[in-house]
């Protein structure tokens, strides 16, 4: 099994990169060879998991733009089976130097490809934006979860994401399935989280992830120790969440563990 997995909205603030890094710490736990692709110039991912992205070398944006083998960027981390292909604030500026260049919207499945094998999930987590990069994620990627916050305005811009879902399905990865949509942020004491669960389920039906993501304190505080929730206390709400994710999706794709 290998399986590219993309974590996309363009809106910020929903928990992608809370879901990447969880989502596939939960995968390595249940031991699934899994690395992570931080696709995103904030490297939040990348500092998440405990590496200093202004010490790295090589970084997603060499690979796409340079040239670089994905295996010379590609970092180990103190987790069994998690690596990490880390990024860099200089990819900022590869969306504008990739304009002219040939086959610019597969520049990071061409750097996959190469180390794809080696793997059996590779996470890949997005910028909040619909821009060149996160147009590459959707081309690599088999699937992508789309986080939903369970907040005000959750469905705002979704369209627009499935939208652009549709276009990169008929002319560029027809391949590309959605794997779910994962409610995050949710507050079982809010009427309006609620509310949400309930609208987006009724949207989205057959598509919603049955785990939701809590909000939860360890999740929160657990980048700034570099370390997954899992890691960093494996009994929180947040952690036990993202495991039952981590096998909710195992299962959806017939795959035993």
């Amino acid at each position: 099994m290998n399986k590219t997995i993309a974590i996309a909205n363009q809106k910020g603030g929903v928990g992608k990169t809370t879901s990447a890094i969880n989502l596939a710490a939960s995968l390595a736990a249940l031991e699934f060879k899994t690395l992570i692709v931080d696709a995103d110039p904030q490297a939040n991912t990348t500092s998440g998991l405990g590496i200093n992205p202004k010490e790295v070398e090589n970084s997603v944006y060499e690979c796409m733009v340079d040239g670089v083998k994905a295996a010379d960027a590609i970092v180990g981390t103190d987790i069994q089976y998690l690596d990490v292909l880390p990024s860099h604030i200089d990819l900022v500026g590869a969306e504008v130097e990739m304009v002219n260049i040939e086959s610019r919207e597969e520049k990071m499945k061409i750097a996959l490809g190469e180390i794809k094998e080696h793997y059996d999930f590779i996470v890949i987590d997005c910028s909040p934006s619909l821009g060149l990069i996160t147009i590459n994620a959707l081309v690599a990627a088999d699937s992508v979860v789309i986080p939903v916050q369970c907040e005000y305005f959750a469905l705002e811009g979704l369209g627009k994401l499935l939208n652009t879902i549709k276009i990169i399905q008929t002319r560029l990865n027809p391949e590309l399935e959605i794997e779910g949509i994962l409610l995050t942020m949710y507050d079982v004491r809010l009427r309006l989280s609620n509310q949400v669960v309930e609208e987006v389920n009724t949207h989205f039906n057959k598509i919603v992830f049955k785990t939701i993501i809590p909000r939860n304190i360890k999740l929160s505080e657990s980048p700034s120790f570099g370390l997954p929730a899992l890691i960093h206390d494996v009994d929180s709400k947040g952690a036990i969440s993202y495991l039952n994710l981590a096998k909710e999706i195992l299962s959806r794709n017939g795959i035993e563990k």
